[in-house]
């Protein structure tokens, strides 16, 4: 069966004139300009000073948000004429790592720009500074069409998206991750009628993507000499979290099933263990803790799977009372959905498949995003953005080709949801 192009409702002449205004030289350049700029979870101000300069130099009205000190969301609106959608570009600032990981070799890995072989690689270019330099390219096409809209268009970059947070003795800016940026934002009165993230989707779109719960287990033992520990030995804490883990092994085996969701299992990642002291391995430790994250499908509540991980828990307490087991969930994050009619998929749809020559692929992922935080305020938010494919050893790459095609994707779109005058 032949496949049918979805239709869009803009004049192609509009288009043509449109996509004519995408300048490839303009955006490796910005590109390489933002992955030059270190930016880690905390240390986003000096890109946001960055982004500051490229939305005003659009003529966009500029507000920045202090987050907090040495932390600011930067947002650029293009007031529109009136009577027509409002549509948000929102793109984190901070990138997956910080560029000092000693064992993260390659070149995508170094906040230090490279062109190479179409690809442009260098730290945050993945995730996702392409995004924002596609977004900020999109305005700069639209303007430079002589396009008016109705509706308003915001770029959004945030701070604080990376998946981390504080914990315990974990404390201070460069913890305050997961969605810490898009809280401020729309608690602050930035409320769109819709949002496109530009994740690293491959160009699929993400209609819907899986929660995420952290949590603590731990339990105590006796601290005692290794000449004293003879007889005692199963008072051992790391002995005893031993055990508890083959009840949580099975718990996970059986939660990785059932909670399955879209073709994805609800992975659990044992995402820490620590307990006693390296400098005194003559004592046995007096705690251990285990630290899970628990992927949980967009149609499970959070609560639902927290009552199910700590009702495990306090089985094996009631068990063990003198093993002073210990529950505590610290991360919580619900997954997020987007209707497959709503308009915004039909626009994207539209252009995406004129812009590209393919139909548009559909993912359920189950990675986080800040859609959790925005459709919890009433934004439809789905998640589409650019990347060229998986990381390897080399790190984050995306084709220049890729950032093109996605830069014209998202100004048809926000002229066609907004509304041409």
């Amino acid at each position: 069966m032949a496949f049918e192009q979805p239709s869009s409702q803009l004049d192609p002449a509009l288009v043509k004139r449109i996509v004519a205004e995408v300048r490839q030289e303009e955006i490796v350049a910005m590109s390489c300009e933002l992955i030059n700029i270190p930016s880690p979870t905390g240390g986003e101000l000096p890109m946001a000073e960055y982004m500051r300069d490229a939305l005003g130099g659009l003529g966009l009205n500029v507000v920045w948000q202090e987050v907090e000190e040495g932390r600011a969301n930067v947002i650029g609106r293009w007031m529109g004429r009136g009577g027509g959608k409002n549509l948000m570009f929102n793109g984190h600032m901070d990138t997956s790592n910080t560029g000092q990981e000693e064992f993260l070799t390659g070149i995508g890995y170094k906040p230090q720009a490279v062109v190479k072989d179409g690809n442009i690689y260098g730290l945050g270019i993945y995730n996702m500074k392409g995004a924002l330099v596609c977004y900020t390219h999109a305005i700069r096409a639209l303007r430079r069409a002589g396009v008016t809209l109705k509706g308003d268009v915001i770029v959004a970059a945030v701070v604080g998206e990376i998946e981390k947070t504080q914990w315990g003795e974990y404390e201070g800016k460069q913890y305050r991750g997961y969605g810490y940026g898009s809280h401020y934002l729309v608690n602050h009165g930035v409320l769109p009628d819709m949002c496109i993230l530009g994740e690293p989707t491959d160009m699929h779109l993400v209609l819907e993507h899986f929660g995420s719960m952290w949590v603590r287990i731990s339990c105590t033992g006796s601290y005692l000499h290794t000449a004293f520990c003879e007889g005692r030995e199963q008072m051992n804490s790391i002995r005893r979290m031993h055990e508890l883990l083959t009840v949580i092994f099975k718990w996970i085996e059986a939660w990785e099933s059932k909670a399955s969701y879209g073709g994805k299992r609800a992975t659990v990642n044992l995402g820490g263990i620590r307990g006693g002291h390296a400098w005194r391995a003559s004592r046995t430790p007096e705690k251990t803790d285990l630290f899970l994250d628990i992927r949980v499908p967009p149609n499970i509540s959070l609560t639902h799977a927290r009552r199910e991980i700590q009702q495990l828990i306090e089985d094996f307490k009631r068990q063990h009372p003198e093993w002073g087991v210990e529950f505590e969930s610290y991360v919580s994050v619900p997954g997020a959905q987007i209707r497959e009619d709503h308009e915004l998929i039909k626009a994207i749809e539209a252009h995406h498949t004129a812009v590209t020559g393919r139909a548009l692929e559909r993912e359920v992922v189950i990675w986080c995003s800040d859609a959790s935080v925005l459709s919890r305020y009433g934004v439809d938010t789905v998640n589409y953005g650019p990347s060229s494919g998986p990381r390897d050893q080399e790190g984050e790459k995306v084709l220049i080709k890729t950032l093109l095609d996605m830069t014209k994707i998202y100004a048809l779109t926000a002229a066609e949801i907004c509304g041409v005058v």
